[in-house]
């Protein structure tokens, strides 16, 4: 597992909780959602990062207004399109 380190000026209040464990928690939680809003992870990859199970990551996602869902309208039409046939 890699560890990366963040610096946070010591007069800033932390805004989740008390502890340090929390707030980077969170902040990996918040990475996580962000970056599966993009489409740059999956959502296991989301959970994983998040040190979440697929199905609490997906609450979170739920919380955050975030769809778990990454299909988009477009995309559905192309696969429900018939098919030529290739026999023909």
């Amino acid at each position: 597992m890699k560890t990366i380190t963040n610096t946070i000026p010591d007069e800033v209040v932390l805004p989740f909780g008390e502890s340090e464990e929390e707030f980077a928690r969170e902040l990996r939680l918040a990475a996580a959602i962000h970056w599966y809003d993009r489409g740059l992870i999956s959502q296991g990859k989301g959970a994983e990062i998040a040190g979440l199970s697929r199905a609490e990551f997906i609450d979170e996602l739920g919380k955050a207004n975030v769809s778990a869902i990454q299909t988009t309208v477009e995309e559905l039409r192309t696969e429900w399109e018939p098919q030529p046939d290739a026999r023909r």
